[in-house]
């Protein structure tokens, strides 16, 4: 039976899932970076400030959606220096439009850049009381469930950046998905791709999807390539570019991530996964074990549709499609046992 891991119908939309503005620390406004990213050929922004959720659905039309989100840190205490202080981050995606509430309330001491002027466009709850942090495992699983339960798509950022290792952040349970590259950061010269990453928190049992982003902040100057725009991105696809029908296939899956080569099709049959993508130097299997693969373009001829065989000890397969320049395109991880369940 052929199981389509990407859907067989729908139009691929290009998105950047982690985007700031002059509503936090970013320096474009909200429309000026709808501007530049439709542009460049993208549907979808995520408006993910920090630490105040404001919609900016006066953005929206028949080409652009923008998502409501925002971002929350955590950062260790007793660290006068900020440059040896651990931080997690992760990002909070409404749902559904009509989810207007930010969970977690944060205290004005968390407010930085901007976001104390836009305060007063953030819904609360009322009787929720302000959401205190820690830099602790459990203070950081509690703000994930409030924000599970109130609607939320989740992803965790950047960890080479936040100086984050396997000890933090293999405790943290209920994220949907996590950076596998930050370009953001990857701009400035940290090592924030970070595949090996994903594959620890697959390996510890978790199940959650992989996403590029820009975590944009457009400090750099404009047309060169220290401006943290475009390099990461994640293509989702879906029948419509409508709010719930895009956040549906975030939860379902069906998106990859991507720093330049496209994927067209991706589905297993017959106990092989296949692929089709932009002409690529080469593909790579990745398993939950010690075994891998790997197709080379060779003569010149660079490759546009592989398959590798997939055993069911493997636990999860995932593929990497890499290009001429040595870019790379990286497909959710898809268990086995779901795989060849009938």
């Amino acid at each position: 039976m052929k199981k389509h891991l990407l859907p067989q119908n729908g139009t691929f939309y290009r998105a950047n899932l982690h985007c700031h503005s002059n509503v936090s620390d970013g320096a474009l406004s909200p429309a000026e970076l709808k501007k530049i990213y439709m542009e460049k050929g993208y549907s979808i922004i995520a408006y993910t400030d920090h630490d105040v959720m404001v919609p900016h659905f006066d953005l929206q039309d028949e080409n652009f959606l923008p998502l409501t989100g925002f971002e929350m840190e955590f950062n260790e205490r007793g660290k006068i220096d900020f440059s040896i202080t651990k931080t997690a981050h992760f990002c909070f995606i409404a749902l559904s439009p009509e989810q207007r509430i930010q969970p977690n309330k944060p205290h004005d001491g968390y407010l930085f850049g901007h976001a104390k002027e836009y305060k007063h466009l953030v819904e609360f709850d009322e009787n929720e009381p302000v959401f205190y942090r820690n830099f602790t495992t459990e203070k950081i699983n509690t703000a994930i469930k409030n924000a599970k339960e109130r609607g939320f798509f989740i992803t965790y950022n950047h960890p080479i950046w936040s100086l984050e290792n396997r000890e933090s952040y293999l405790t943290y349970e209920g994220m949907d998905a996590m950076e596998i590259c930050n370009y953001g950061c990857v701009c400035v010269g940290y090592q924030d791709y970070v595949p090996q990453i994903y594959d620890e928190m697959l390996m510890s049992g978790k199940k959650l999807f992989c996403i590029a982003t820009d975590d944009n902040h457009n400090l750099g100057p404009v047309g060169t390539r220290k401006f943290d725009s475009f390099g990461g991105f994640t293509v989702i696809k879906a029948e419509k570019l409508e709010y719930e029908t895009i956040t549906k296939a975030l939860m379902d899956g069906h998106f990859y991530a991507s720093q330049g080569p496209a994927i067209e099709e991706l589905w297993f049959e017959d106990g092989n996964i296949h692929i089709t993508c932009s002409p690529a130097d080469r593909i790579v299997l990745n398993t939950g074990r010690r075994r891998a693969a790997c197709e080379y373009a060779e003569n010149g001829e660079l490759l546009t549709h592989v398959s590798f065989r997939v055993d069911p000890k493997d636990e999860y397969v995932r593929i990497t499609v890499i290009d001429e320049k040595g870019y790379p395109a990286n497909t959710n991880a898809y268990f086995t046992k779901d795989l060849f369940e009938e």
